[in-house]
């Protein structure tokens, strides 16, 4: 199988929904530019062709491999994603996943509803063998960069089963993307003792036992930062209480020092520590969060994300095409799934 070592002078073919998110167009189409000066991409911007075109304007396009095509509309966080899906079929997400799926792209990128992104992702590219839904997962802090979250907030209710194969997902993401070569697998629980944990978590532990996962238990919420586990599993419920929890704390935390060291630092030193600060409570938002279990690359970001959060979520889903990581998935699922018994609660 070929590294990203190897892979790094191939160019990866970006189809990206310029008008996700909320400020669609004009800070995707500025994150889709940066990115193509930072590495060796294409990109397909889809989108309204007269938007997208005027936000182009503004960008010395010569010679860079940047193309429109052309939307109508796009899927808010305010509507049923499939209701939706029906009343807008040529909306932006719609088309973008037609093109990755065409072939014309190696990996798509949004900023849009993460419910309609994954609802389309899953009708139009089907899922890999064994999932009965895919999950978003990737590293949750950047005080703890090296600690992967799944689920981050796709799937509300978990049957045991479908959390086994989300932890085989984040092991592979842990091994690829963070290159550590034997990744340990946590549950997360109000305790660390076996006999902790609700009915879920009691009896997913049995089962991440029998797996050949290099499962060291139930973690509790400070083991985000002790390294206890590089993969930490939860249901979907969980997961984004816990994202959106260290979001807001960040931004809190931002303002109140900035504001307790205005009179102690210069101002542009103030500004720098409040980025940091936030920075490091807010990394989903800095890389975007790859779709695991759909089969297509597909790499999700927050819909307040601006210019430099887009470019960092097409990093993450150029770096996700180089390591081959849809391939390696669906091998370390296969593995799971012959190693499953009939005991195997669902």
């Amino acid at each position: 199988m070929s590294t990203e070592k190897e892979n790094k002078c191939s160019t990866v073919r970006v189809v990206l929904d310029a008008m996700g998110g909320d400020y669609g167009p004009s800070e995707t189409v500025k994150g889709a530019m940066r990115a193509l000066d930072a590495d060796n991409i294409e990109i397909i911007l889809v989108g309204d062709k007269d938007q997208v075109e005027a936000e182009l304007a503004n960008y010395d396009l010569a010679g860079k491999p940047v193309r429109i095509e052309s939307s109508e509309g796009k899927i808010g966080d305010d509507e049923h994603p499939l209701q939706a899906i029906r009343s807008k079929p040529k909306s932006s997400i719609l088309v973008a996943n037609k093109v990755l799926k065409s072939g014309e792209a190696d990996v798509l990128v949004s900023m849009g509803s993460t419910g309609a992104s994954m609802a389309v992702a899953v009708l139009a590219l089907g899922l890999l063998e064994g999932l009965d839904r895919p999950c978003i997962g990737g590293p949750f802090l950047g005080l703890a960069p090296r600690t992967v979250l799944v689920d981050m907030g796709s799937n509300i209710d978990c049957r045991p089963g479908m959390l086994l194969n989300f932890a085989a997902l984040g092991v592979v993401f842990a091994r690829k993307f963070l290159e550590i070569p034997n990744p340990t697998v946590g549950l997360l629980s109000v305790g660390a003792e076996t006999a902790k944990g609700n009915k879920q978590v009691q009896e997913s532990h049995q089962i991440f036992q029998e797996s050949h996962l290099n499962f060291v238990g139930n973690v509790e919420g400070m083991d985000f930062f002790t390294q206890k586990a590089d993969v930490i599993v939860c249901d979907g419920f969980v997961g984004n209480i816990l994202m959106k929890y260290t979001e807001g704390l960040g931004s809190a935390l931002s303002q109140f020092l900035g504001k307790e060291l205005s009179s102690r630092m210069a101002p542009e030193d103030v500004q720098s520590f409040a980025a940091s600060l936030w920075q490091m409570m807010n990394m989903p938002r800095t890389m975007g969060g790859p779709l695991f279990g759909v089969n297509g690359a597909v790499v999700l970001g927050h819909g307040s994300c601006k210019g430099d959060e887009v470019a960092g979520a097409i990093n993450t889903a150029t770096r996700c095409v180089r390591l081959d990581m849809v391939e390696s998935m669906r091998e370390e699922l296969s593995i799971m799934n012959r190693q499953e018994t009939p005991s195997t609660p669902n």
